[in-house]
């Protein structure tokens, strides 16, 4: 088999023994498709030429195209996985990557809106018509339970326990978690069940959210609905559904919510992932100490 039919063989693995999702797969793929053509650049069409040298050279030379650093750990990970993989079906002796360094990524602080903003941005569609009823569900979920995007417009019918105040979403690698959700955000949900999807939803359709053709909604598409109930009500940030993600992590930990609390609800893995939100926090608390304490200057 080529080079080219064990990269395949290596996102089956990904998509169907790893379970991760989608879009996790499309980005390995987009990553290691660069691989491929570097190495058909160089005559590459096995596994066995995959060395230390050309991996280094591989780098260096997304370097010198002004790949980042961060965009650069990303490149290394995918190669990394790859080369394991193959170590694994005893495809290559030994690891290229092994003695390889990450290279230093500076960590960039999420953006997030602050209360006022995410009021103003949760108060701006209007209930009076149908798709105001959905968006402003939509928005008060997200926010109540620091939802991705993909994880929001892939909720079931049944998803929410109004009795409970929970809703059951599933994550990256098929993972399941509960997340608690307050009154406000399962008000608005009840009421579009009530009165607004029943106005669009076809039959069959078992997604929570539907867009006014009866299927289910996009991620694009509810992007676009964000930018602009957005700038409708003023808010000059660049903003994105995930920035309600961030709002959500950033107003819980400035309260005083427990970390490993914040990282259940949010579905990360490690984490470190979700620790640079207490960098926000403290950055927060050192601005404030900055300009009320009467001997910080």
């Amino acid at each position: 088999m080529d080079l080219h039919g064990w990269v395949d063989v290596y996102l089956d693995y990904l998509r169907i023994e790893r379970a991760l999702a989608r879009n996790t797969v499309e980005a390995y793929a987009r990553d290691l498709a660069k691989l491929l053509e570097q190495a058909e650049a160089e005559g590459i069409t096995s596994p066995d030429g995959i060395d230390v040298p050309f991996v280094s050279m591989y780098l260096v030379g997304l370097g010198e195209r002004g790949l980042g650093a961060r965009s650069a750990v990303r490149h290394l990970s995918a190669v990394r996985g790859f080369c394991r993989f193959l170590v694994r079906e005893r495809v290559m002796v030994a690891d290229p990557c092994a003695l390889m360094e990450r290279p230093r990524a500076r960590r960039k602080l999420p953006v997030w809106l602050d209360e006022d903003e995410v009021d103003r941005l949760l108060d701006a569609p209007d209930e009076l018509t149908v798709r105001g009823l959905r968006d402003r569900a939509m928005l008060r979920l997200m926010y109540a339970a620091g939802l991705r995007v993909s994880e929001l417009v892939g909720l079931r019918l049944g998803a929410v326990d109004f009795r409970g105040g929970v809703v059951r979403v599933t994550g990256k690698g098929g993972k399941s978690r509960l997340v608690p959700v307050g009154e406000v955000a399962v008000d608005a949900v009840q009421r579009y069940l009530e009165r607004g999807r029943p106005q669009h939803a076809t039959e069959r359709e078992t997604v929570l959210f539907v867009s006014p053709r009866g299927g289910a909604m996009t991620r694009q598409g509810f992007w676009k609905l964000v930018v602009r109930y957005a700038t409708d009500v003023g808010i000059s940030k660049q903003i994105s559904p995930h920035k309600l993600r961030h709002s959500f992590a950033t107003h819980l930990l400035r309260r005083g919510a427990d970390l490993r609390a914040v990282q259940v609800m949010l579905g990360h893995a490690d984490i470190g992932t979700t620790e640079i939100y207490t960098h926000v926090t403290d950055d927060h608390v050192r601005r404030v100490h900055g300009a009320t304490h009467p001997r910080s200057r």
